[in-house]
């Protein structure tokens, strides 16, 4: 039986066609490594690991990359609040996913890029951009003219106008265009920076992942996953840098994971509202937290609570009962 995947940017159910036959390149967009990941953040990389062994299972060979942003406000605003460097804080919490994401039995990553590593592919492609007139300089900055690429909008099915209105955009008179987006941004006081052909500065995020996803799968990638909270402006921001630079699709099947809620709101770390996938472990067996994050459709909201990892937990225990009641019985047959 072929898979099925439901692809969000046809908003349709397809077989998944490998382009190259027998081999899988499969993006999954990874954390940005400030703090501990919560359960909501385990959601995505579980589901996605199980998709992952699936197509192992089914014979496929899968490059899988997963990358870690390690340099972003939020990395910035905690280095300078502990009075670190910013690459300490990322290579401390790095190791504390590993360990996180170990425990859970998350599957490592063929690749696990960072940022900060690939400055030069990531200046490459803003270069790219710049030279076929997709992307201006301002002061130092880099944006990527949204007017330029007619597609924009074909992720989050919605035209200019109408992604212009329902969202929250930030006045900028530099800018040609309310949605247009940082590739770079200038260098900035207490802030880490490279060099680059429009001066001190460090990489915009939505560029980090289109230039390491295309590093290591080519410019046109089978699968690309992430959190539902990603589609725009991320992800949509993702397709219009990779296919204005290469003029060939950026993505084949997108793939979006729905909300983990705890009493009906979004976990984040922004409302307060989260559990540490480091502290469900203490109080849960890894099983049980990866059942529960599979007990409802991966594209659908599943609430959490203390009862459904404890229904999840009691479902596992009756599973490996099972299990060890029927290896029982066949080695008593053989004996027999």
């Amino acid at each position: 039986m072929s898979l099925v995947l439901y692809n969000d940017l046809t908003r349709t159910k397809e077989p998944f066609v490998p382009l190259k036959e027998g081999h899988v390149g499969f993006y999954s967009c990874g954390p940005t490594v400030y703090d501990f990941f919560h359960i909501g953040n385990a959601r995505p990389f579980i589901v996605f690991d199980v998709l992952r062994r699936y197509l192992e299972y089914s014979g496929y060979k899968v490059t899988f990359v997963q990358n870690f942003t390690d340099i972003e406000d939020k990395m910035i605003n905690r280095a300078n609040q502990e009075g670190i460097t910013v690459k300490q804080l990322a290579d401390r919490f790095i190791e504390e996913y590993y360990k996180d994401a170990d425990a859970l039995g998350i599957r490592r990553a063929t690749y696990n890029p960072k940022a900060t590593e690939h400055i030069p592919e990531i200046i490459a492609l803003i270069e790219k951009l710049v030279e076929k007139g997709h992307a201006y300089a301002a002061d130092g900055d880099v944006f990527f003219d949204v007017g330029s690429f007619p597609s924009y909008g074909v992720l989050a099915k919605q035209s200019l106008e109408e992604l212009q209105s329902g969202a929250r955009v930030e006045i900028n008179e530099r800018k040609r265009h309310p949605l247009d987006f940082s590739l770079w941004k200038a260098k900035k006081e207490g802030e880490p920076s490279w060099p680059s052909p429009w001066g001190e500065g460090r990489p915009g995020w939505h560029i980090e992942c289109s230039a390491m996803s295309m590093k290591y799968l080519g410019e046109t990638l089978d699968i690309h996953s992430g959190g539902t909270d990603l589609t725009f402006p991320h992800h949509e921001n993702e397709v219009a840098q990779a296919e204005a630079a290469t003029g060939k699709p950026f993505v084949r099947y997108w793939i979006h994971n729905g909300y983990l809620l705890i009493d009906k709101e979004k976990m984040s770390k922004s409302l307060g509202n989260f559990l540490t996938a480091r502290a469900a472990l203490q109080k849960y067996p890894a099983k049980a937290i990866r059942l529960f994050m599979l007990s409802a459709h991966y594209r659908s909201p599943i609430n959490f609570s203390e009862e459904s990892l404890s229904q999840s937990l009691g479902a596992v225990e009756r599973l490996e009962n099972c299990w060890s009641d029927l290896e029982h019985a066949r080695k008593n047959r053989k004996t027999t």
